[in-house]
């Protein structure tokens, strides 16, 4: 059986104990097998400013990929922020923090009115985590409907929500997939139709196991996925089905959320949805540990009457103090209209790239996240997994760093901090076009190109 992850093995280091650096060895020994490093030479990176990374040696990196660091590596006020708090205080919520009181109102008034409490964790795998719970006590139900790659964290629960990591990780029991729209594919007039299609057979499947559905959990953009954000709406047939079902929207909000999709502040406000439980992870505080579930309170009623929650770390005043810093930075900086100009700005340059090079199929997204998705050889479909590691090595070695995503790894995963520029979209697409130009090779099918990591 193949237990390969979609997302983490696509462009894992996997060099052979004894032929690594001394530093990569040690890392080995120390942490064990389980963890995955970036790129075939692993990259040891020491700080950060921007959209910019920086090695041992003192080389300069373009940062298309972190959007954990959301609003730039080492963001001064975000940092400011961190240091004022971290000198001060940094204790649990079980004390009065005006601080917490004020983002939650603060984010919630970002949110749909319908959407009145929140409650945090410390990881967006928590919130999921959490936010299913929640689902589950309200409808009273067990199902839930993910997407055929999607990814929604790492724990117990969630880790069977996330059929990206592969067959070593395997389903949850009550818990029903669907593919994602593929336009390459699977092309369809209506991928909004279609979702729904395969989202009513697997209620009706769900409804033969004698299993209620408690919620649809879908990361909005769909970015394990490959990067499907249009046409703007397509989700929304899909909901109707789940909720006409008895069950609830849960939208992940850790990839697409604050921003990131230039068009509107959260991914799911694309797809004209109020969902009844939103979660949010580490981009909410650049990178500390802090994450959120939203929700109606009508819908979160009857967890909390009979479950008294807690996170000791969740919502601490450093990690409060850096995600009030940066729902201002996005504001006091424009960051919204910045991914929306820069976003369209840098699809536009893919495109041109696309027609010098017809390996590039297609180049889709919204804001600041964008799929380029390789063929392995142009005219086909067969996806080109092997192509997309070589070319992300490629601009690893002339130092613009990305990754791969979607059920073959051959869709490019753009996905860089939000204050990246035009000027920065313009030295992607450059360096990317001398990549295949002269870096790669194209044009033939290998051997297992077709196969999708993680599937049998």
């Amino acid at each position: 059986m193949e237990t390969r992850s979609s997302i983490l093995d696509a462009n894992a280091y996997t060099g052979a104990p004894g032929t690594a650096t001394p530093l990569v060895e040690r890392r080995r020994r120390a942490l064990g097998p389980a963890y995955r490093l970036f790129y075939r030479e692993p990259l040891e990176l020491v700080r950060g400013s921007g959209v910019h990374l920086y090695d041992a040696e003192g080389g300069e990196y373009l940062d298309a990929y972190n959007n954990v660091a959301s609003v730039g590596h080492a963001h001064p006020a975000v940092v400011a922020a961190v240091a004022r708090q971290a000198a001060t205080l940094n204790t649990h919520t079980r004390y009065v923090d005006r601080g917490l009181v004020t983002y939650a109102e603060d984010l919630l008034g970002l949110l749909p009115a319908e959407l009145d409490q929140v409650m945090f964790a410390c990881t967006g795998s928590e919130a999921n985590d959490l936010a299913v719970r929640v689902a589950r006590a309200a409808t009273g139900g067990r199902g839930v409907i993910v997407t055929a790659e999607a990814y929604h964290g790492n724990t117990d629960l969630v880790t069977g929500l996330s059929p990206s990591l592969g067959a070593g990780a395997p389903l949850g029991a009550h818990v029903w997939t669907v593919p994602a729209p593929d336009p390459l594919r699977r092309p369809t007039p209506d991928p909004g139709a279609r979702l729904a299609a395969d989202v009513r057979a697997a209620l009706d499947a769900m409804q033969a196991a004698g299993v209620r559905p408690a919620a649809l959990l879908v990361d909005s953009i769909l970015s394990s996925d490959g990067v499907h954000a249009a046409p703007a709406g397509f989700l929304a047939p899909a909901v109707d089905a789940v909720r006409a079902a008895g069950g609830l929207l849960v939208a992940d909000e850790v990839q697409p959320g604050f921003a990131r999709t230039g068009t509107a502040f959260w991914g799911f406000e694309r797809h004209g949805l109020v969902p009844d439980l939103v979660t949010t992870g580490k981009p909410m505080g650049n990178g500390m540990p802090i994450a959120a579930v939203a929700a109606r309170a009508d819908v979160l009623e009857p967890f909390a009457a009979t479950v008294p929650y807690f996170n000791t770390f969740g919502g601490n005043h450093v990690s409060i103090a850096a995600a009030q810093a940066v729902l201002d930075v996005i504001r006091d900086e424009g960051l919204q209209q910045n991914a929306a100009d820069v976003g369209t700005h840098l699809r536009d340059l893919l495109r041109e790239v696309a027609a010098r090079h017809p390996v590039v199929a297609d180049v889709r997204g919204d804001g600041l996240y964008t799929g380029v998705e390789l063929v392995a050889s142009a005219g086909t479909t067969a996806p080109g997994t092997a192509l997309a590691a070589d070319v992300v090595n490629a601009l690893r070695r002339r130092r613009v760093l990305t990754s791969v995503c979607g059920p073959y790894g051959s869709t490019l995963k753009v996905r860089p901090p939000l204050p990246f520029s035009r000027a920065d979209a313009a030295r992607f697409a450059e360096v990317l076009d001398l990549v295949l130009t002269h870096d790669v090779r194209v044009g033939e099918v290998r051997a297992g190109e077709v196969r999708a990591p993680g599937k049998e």
